[in-house]
Formats: C-alpha cells, structure tokens, sequence
C-alpha cells in the first residue's frame, strides 16, 4: 500500500538516509515512525534491534514497491535514462545544439518563439543538416541523412545533442517547420530505422517513471496543446509497423486533451489495450500502469469533458464500462453512468446504458450534484435544505467546476442555493482542490456571456488563482481572449500579489 509518492529526479542516498532516519527513530521509541512500521512491515519486529533492511522494505513500501531490491533498481533505471529541460544552455553552446534545443518540444516552458529562432538559426546556417546527423534527422533532410549513415551507419541509434537523444527522437519532437514534406519525413524515419534505430526509444522526464517516446513525440500535444507533427498519423504507423508498442501512456495523457481520436483508432488497430508485456512494461513492471489501467484512466477524462465519440471508441474496445472507477487518475467510487450524471450530461449517460453499463446509483447528494449540472431547476429546487447544506460543505468549489463547463445555469442554480461565487475549485476535473474561481475558468475559456453573469452575481475580478497566482485578467490575457480582457481591465485592480498579502 503506497502512502507516498517519489519525487522528480529521486535519489538514491536520500532514500538511503530516509532508511536510516526512520531505523533510528524506530529505536528511540517515536510512535509514528513505529506506525509507519506496522502498517507496512510483514513481521513484528524487535524494537530495539531493528535492523536497516527492515527500515530499507518499509520505505520501499510507502513508494509503492514490494522489496528495497525493487525500488533500488527502478530509480537506477529512470535516473540512467532520464532527461531534465529547461537546465540554463551554456554560454558556448554549439550551433548545432542550440538549434536542436529550440526547434525541439520539451514538454516545459515550451515556446513557439523558439521554433521561429529555430528556423532562423538554420536559415543563418544552412549547412547544419550536411555537418550533424541530429540536425539532418530533425530536418528531415534526406540527402544529409543519407549521407551521415554510409559514412557510419552505427550513428542511427547513438546518442548526442542537447538532450543526449537519438536521431529519431529529434526527429519525432521537432517542430520548427510545419511545412515539412510527408515524403522526407518518412523516408528519414525508414533510413533511421533500417540502419537500426530503435523504434521504442524514450526518456524519463524529470525521471518520473511514464516514458516519453519517439511515438509520444510523434503524436504530440500535452497540457499546454503543444502541436503534434505535421504527419503524424502516418509517421506512427511507420513506426507501429517498425515495433514500436501502442500502450504509450504518456501518448494517451498528452492526446487526452484533444478533441481527435485519429491516434486512438490507429493505436487499437496495433494492439493498444492488449497486454503485449512491451519493452516498458518489461523494463519497469509495476511501476508503469498496465494498458487497462490507462485506458480506464483515459475513459474517466472523456466522460468528464463530454468527449462522447472517444468514449463509444473506448467502449467498442472493450474497457470496462460497468465498474466504479478506483484507477491512479480517475476519479473515486463512481461508475461511468454516475460519472457521466455527475457531469451532468444524460445523454452521455443514457448512451452509456445502452452500451452495456450498470444503471446508476446515486446517494442524494450525488442527485443534486446531478441534477445542477444539468440544469434542472425544479429537481435543484425541490431537495432538502439539509443536503444541499451538505453538498455545499462537501464540494465548496462546485461553482468553479460548472463554470469550466459553460453552463450559466447550473452557476445560477448553486450561487441560489448558497454556494460562493469566489469559492475555489479545479477547472479541469471536479475536484475541491482550491486551486481558481469561476471567474478565471471563464476568462481562460473566452466565455464572455459568463463573464458577465459571473460579476453580476458577485464574482471578484481581484482574486488570485493558487497556481500561478494570477487575476481571471491575467488568465484571459494568457489565452488571448480580447473581449474578455475588455470586460475585466476596468474591474481589475493592477496590484503584484505581494500587495495582496
């Protein structure tokens, strides 16, 4: 039973002294470094005598590993192949690497300035591609590519650059120019390949423990809608044809947010959902989530953002949709028609029904939850006083949730019904994670008749989000929504959030 998670880049020795921290505090009689032991240790063990090892398996434990063997060897094997952007390039940076920092995506702090940098950079120094096989690859600069392997074909599956990638990892994350021909694109992915690049080759972001592949790159997007490749639905089928495993879960998470399911129909079409015992699996076992795991994790974000097409896709591919959801990044105790209520969308739910799953059963908090989001004033109306009391203790940021759905009326609803219009909630799950209000999900969506509802019922322009502690003006300016910035510019009070303190 896990009851901590690792950090980005875990390290070895700070494991090794949590070990020895808790061995001594074990010895000394600490009551809760003693509890830590009897919720995780299989033996009692002698107090005063306890040994090492046996602090060793309980750290292990509270991570999520069966043995100190286990953990020690997985922070080996994510350490060894982990990759950390955003690190300062240095003042002497070669060309060649400069340009492959910038036409490159680093799922961090990604610009489209940089892409543009990127391209100027090549335009001052064309012969980049002839002088450096990464900078070919990345290119799709077949002639160069060409040139590169007969000289030394080994090179295809070495290692350099800013990154310390493969030719084919430039390749599949480039983004400097979306013009790129179709043609070049694949034939370098096949000249690559043949001369043996690895078609699963990956790295560990920041050492956490889902891989960022060559597929990963190909296919794209993420949190920040980072742009996928030019081609790559076809350049992923080069690649699944070539071996590459379709379980690529940070795959599905970055092309969870998008609306396209073009890279799932491909991904069933090769196996993904089967548990082919791939190449990652292999190598982390139970560290990475299995391919059912993933796809049920993946059914839980469809439902909630009302991504019905994706959700018949999943269906027809056989992940469950009858039990209640307990997976790492779903949401707790509901089945997917509850889930599908609790969103308020029946008809989703209704489709759902129909596709096999269970009739829903929800408590009478659940019901108005329901019931509010979709907008159905009397059923809101008509239940008690004590459990829409309830529900306003249980779920504060509601209002915030509703409004990251667009729906006027079920802010309405709840702002009747006693809710605070400045609560703060999570805009991309349900979540009483008190991260933005309702305002700023409004702003970041361009949602200006909601806006305005918004302020008229009392919404405060000058609060801050506890992320990037910013004002809804801020957030509508950051997603360029200009009606919005109009709406909010005269409300807003220009103070740093120091002056809010």
């Amino acid at each position: 039973m896990a009851t901590a998670s690792l950090p980005q880049n875990p390290d070895l020795d700070q494991l090794r002294n949590q070990a020895r921290e808790l061995q001594r505090a074990v010895r000394a009689g600490d009551p809760a470094a003693r509890a830590r032991v009897v919720l995780l240790h299989p033996k009692a063990p002698a107090w005063e005598a306890f040994r090492l090892t046996a602090a060793q398996l309980v750290v292990a434990r509270e991570h999520g590993f069966a043995s100190w063997a286990r953990l020690r060897r997985y922070v080996q094997i994510v350490t060894a192949g982990s990759w950390n952007p955003g690190r300062p390039a240095p003042a002497d940076e070669p060309a060649a690497d400069r340009f492959l920092r910038l036409a490159c995506l680093a799922s961090t702090e990604d610009e489209a300035a940089d892409r543009v940098a990127a391209t100027r950079l090549l335009a001052a120094r064309p012969h980049l591609p002839s002088e450096n096989l990464l900078v070919a690859a990345a290119c799709a600069d077949v002639p160069a590519v060409r040139r590169h392997l007969a000289v030394r074909p080994a090179a295809a599956a070495g290692t350099g650059g800013p990154h310390g990638w493969s030719p084919l990892l430039y390749q599949a994350y480039a983004r400097h120019d979306p013009g790129i021909e179709k043609a070049a694109t694949l034939e370098t992915a096949r000249l690559l390949l043949d001369a043996g690049a690895d078609p699963n080759d990956g790295r560990f972001w920041h050492a956490l423990p889902t891989p960022f592949t060559v597929l990963t790159g190909v296919l794209g997007h993420g949190e920040q809608g980072r742009p996928w490749h030019p081609h790559a639905i076809p350049f992923a089928r080069l690649l699944l044809d070539a071996g590459a495993d379709p379980n690529d879960g940070q795959a599905l998470y970055n092309r969870m947010f998008a609306a396209e399911d073009d890279h799932l129909v491909l991904l069933f079409e090769y196996g993904l959902g089967r548990d082919t015992n791939g190449p990652w699996h292999r190598l982390l076992g139970e560290s990475l989530e299995s391919p059912a795991v993933m796809l049920r994790s993946l059914l839980a974000w469809a439902i909630t953002h009302d991504q019905r097409e994706r959700v018949v896709l999943l269906a027809e591919h056989g992940v469950d949709i009858t039990t209640r959801f307990t997976e790492h990044r779903s949401p707790r105790r509901h089945t997917p028609v509850e889930l599908a209520q609790l969103n308020g969308n029946r008809e989703l739910a209704d489709r759902l029904l129909a596709l096999g799953a269970r009739p829903p059963r929800l408590d009478a908090a659940d019901t108005f939850i329901a019931a509010v989001l979709a907008g159905d004033a009397p059923a809101v109306r008509g239940t008690p006083a004590e459990v829409v009391a309830r529900v306003r203790q249980k779920r504060p940021g509601l209002v915030t949730w509703a409004a990251a759905q667009g729906a006027p009326g079920a802010v309405e609803l709840l702002i009747a019904a006693g809710f605070d219009v400045n609560a703060l909630g999570r805009s991309d799950i349900l979540s009483n994670m008190p991260w933005t209000t309702a305002l700023h999900a409004a702003a970041a969506n361009g949602d200006l008749p909601l806006a305005r509802t918004l302020l008229d019922l009392g919404a405060d322009p000058n609060l801050r989000d506890k992320q990037y502690t910013s004002t809804p003006l801020g957030w509508a300016r950051y997603f360029d929504h200009p009606a919005l910035v109009g709406l909010l510019e005269p409300a807003t009070q220009e103070t740093s959030p120091e002056d809010q303190e």
